[in-house]
This record gives C-alpha cells, structure tokens and sequence, in this order.
C-alpha cells in the first residue's frame, strides 16, 4: 500500500469510508456460500465481503460471493453558482463530485431464495446510505442524482443463477480544492493575502 493515502478528502477517502460504512451496515447479514472444489465440507453463510475498485480475481466472482464491490466511475470539478441568483447576487464557487457503482452478488441454490437475498443486501444498503448520508463528515450523498439501482436477469441465455448480481449508483459531492489567487501567482506574491488572513482571524 505504499503511496496510497487511506484516509482523505479525495475520491480514494470516498471508497474506504464507503467500504467501513458497507462493512458496519451489512455485517449482521449471512448468505449462502457455493463450496469449491477444495471444500471438504459446505462452508458456513457469511456476511458479503466488501471490495473497491476492483475484485482481487477479477475473473472469478463464483469464488468471492457474496460480496459488495465499489468503484469510482466518474468526477467532476466545476464552478457552480451556490446562491442561485444572477448578476451581483451570482457567486460561483469550485463544486467537486463523483459518481460511485456499487455491485452486490450473492450466491443461492434456489433462484425464488437467491432474488430476495440479493434484493435484501441491496435494499440494506440503501435504507443505510437514506439514513446516514455523510460519510466521515466530509462526503456527502448528491440526493438530487438520487440512487439508482438495478438488478440484472437470472434466468435465460443471459442469467447468472445460481449467483444474483445487481448493482447502485450515487453520486457524492466532494470537499472542494481551495483555488490558489491566481492574479497573487503570477505577480509573484503568495496565493493568500497575509493581511486578509489576520483580518479574517480577527
């Protein structure tokens, strides 16, 4: 893990708040694990496990289930008017946010069984992200993106029985970068002017 800070107000702080908030919220729920070869006996239910940005073997989810997986899938940084008025009563201001996808899949041998317990985990998750919508008192969920969910097939030429996948998309508004006064730069002073610091301090 050497250069990957943990623990800040960047996209990389957003997935590991999220991942000890999944874990804390979902960690009382049990589900079927599919034995594996190497099983001499059928493994005990288990709480999903919580990945981010990537499972550690990508391409086999049969081994990992049932787990919650979340990845960052876009940011952005624009300047937004934050009063809503115009003219002198406009102020833009550096609003940064990005979206999150969540996938939940969880393993089950009979399909009526394995559709609740997914859309069980899913909607654990959901009610936890309404009830608690700031994440380490800097991320804060976009409600006016809402939160998307959908379920995929699991019968058919595209179903994945006896594993049920779905997954969530939200987006979360971001603790804004402080722009540095850019006429101050090029004049050669420093970003912030010292006197309207002590000012403000006072």
């Amino acid at each position: 893990m050497d250069g990957i800070v943990l623990h800040n107000e960047t996209k990389v702080g957003l997935l590991y708040a999220l991942k000890e908030m999944t874990r804390r919220e979902t960690a009382h729920m049990a589900f079927p694990v599919k034995r594996q070869s190497k099983d001499e006996t059928e493994p005990e239910p288990r709480a999903a496990e919580v990945y981010i940005t990537r499972l550690p073997e990508m391409e086999s989810y049969a081994k990992k289930a049932p787990f919650i997986l979340h990845q960052v899938v876009t940011g952005m940084d624009d300047l937004r008017n934050v009063n809503r008025g115009t003219g002198r009563d406009g102020r833009l201001e550096l609003q940064s946010s990005a979206v999150i996808r969540s996938v939940f899949c969880v393993y089950h041998p009979d399909e009526q069984e394995g559709g609740l317990a997914l859309l069980n985990l899913m909607e654990e998750m959901r009610i936890s992200l309404l009830k608690y919508p700031i994440l380490d008192r800097v991320f804060e969920l976009d409600m006016t993106e809402g939160i998307n969910q959908a379920i995929y097939p699991d019968t058919g030429e595209r179903g994945t029985a006896p594993f049920y996948i779905g997954e969530m998309v939200t987006t979360w508004k971001l603790p804004p970068v402080k722009r540095m006064d850019a006429a101050r730069v090029i004049n050669g002073l420093p970003p912030v002017d010292p006197m309207k610091a002590l000012e403000k301090k006072g």
